[in-house]
């Protein structure tokens, strides 16, 4: 039985719903991602779960008793701000303590509990500093404490990197995961950023305008998108609409204005209707004519555009189903204008709802 569940869950503002009959499961342990862009409901979803705000209609479980109008108070969740939310005025230690105090907490075990959880953070020895005194990953590593220090019974994260500059992003992530899994703690995690969530994330809820459109690992969602909107947010930009789909021998053949192409089976081809394949730039090959021979999976085309990358060059091919991009690493480029062929290897090619 999962641990949390949001059932039929609608949010409104002025009549307007951001939410309208959510669904969401998560299971013990996990740390879950809600990814999507701006407006998409991740983060009002996340102070839904945390009590800031109220369902207009459905339920949320947790650990099997209902939660749905459980004030913010009662429910022993820890929250990290986008914005770090710490007081000026208290030391690291005060500063971690808070959440211990307001519970009446014992001085004795306040000293102890601090120290052990900095020591998880690794910001032992600095628990007579100010916030002021320190960096910005050191900051969120302080409210990364805060939070859990009262043992919550599960861990909220809105945007909690995206203050911070690139470099630092990536070591922090890293933390943010070793801590998740050295506690075991159940997290909800809430980023636009795709290569955060991805990274450290047992499951990736991608969300569009209120809705999860695919809960999955997140390999899966990679690799087999099961939507456009997905594929295109993750990064497939070659598109083709195909006007005929059949089956044979188990494979999947597409007829599009001449052209015949084959797809296998996976994780990713969606419906038994779904006739729009997503590839990545990557998964595409361009070559000449004398070594295209293939008879299917192949497209006539002209460089239209070539960049160099560095490690890769970029091509943009224009032929008569519109304009492919393309990534390949090789010595000699290709040149605008030359005429070239496209190789749409069948088991790269995802189709898509």
């Amino acid at each position: 039985m999962a641990l949390l569940t949001l059932e039929n869950v609608s949010v409104a503002y002025d009549n307007q719903y951001i939410l309208k009959d959510f669904n969401l499961n998560i299971e013990k342990g996990q740390l879950i991602s809600l990814l999507g862009p701006s407006g998409c409901g991740k983060t009002t979803t996340l102070r839904l779960i945390a009590g800031f705000l109220e369902a207009k209609d459905g339920r949320f479980l947790f650990d099997g008793k209902d939660y749905t109008r459980v004030p913010v108070n009662k429910r022993n969740f820890g929250f990290v701000f986008q914005s770090y939310a710490l007081f000026p005025h208290m030391s690291v230690f005060d500063n971690v303590a808070f959440g211990l105090r307001l519970r009446k907490v014992s001085e004795t075990e306040v000293k102890q509990r601090v120290e052990q959880i900095l020591d998880v953070v690794s910001l032992g020895g600095f628990e007579k500093r100010f916030p002021k005194e320190l960096s910005g990953g050191q900051r969120q590593r302080v409210a990364i404490a805060r939070a859990l220090v009262i043992q919550p019974d599960l861990l909220l994260f809105d945007e909690p990197l995206s203050n911070l500059d690139a470099n630092l992003r990536v070591n922090m992530r890293v933390e943010i995961r070793r801590i998740q899994q050295e506690l075991g703690i159940t997290t909800v995690y809430v980023s636009h950023d795709q290569e955060e969530c991805f990274s450290i994330s047992d499951r990736v809820a991608i969300m569009n305008k209120g809705v999860i459109e695919q809960l999955d690992d997140p390999a899966t969602i990679f690799k087999y998108p099961k939507t456009e909107f997905i594929a295109r947010f993750i990064g497939f930009n070659n598109f083709i609409t195909f006007g005929e789909r059949t089956e044979q021998d188990g494979e999947i053949e597409l007829r599009v204005g001449g052209h015949r192409f084959a797809a296998t089976h996976n994780p990713g081809t969606a419906n038994a209707n779904a006739k729009k394949c997503a590839m990545r730039p990557d998964d595409l090959i361009v070559t000449t004519e004398a070594q295209a021979d293939h008879e299917t999976n192949r497209l006539p085309g002209t460089v239209k555009i070539s960049t160099f990358l560095g490690r890769s060059y970029q091509y943009v091919v224009e032929t008569d189903l519109g304009d492919f991009t393309v990534n390949q690493e090789m010595e000699t480029p290709y040149k605008s204008g030359q005429t070239v062929h496209l190789l749409f290897p069948k088991d790269k090619m995802v189709l898509v709802d």
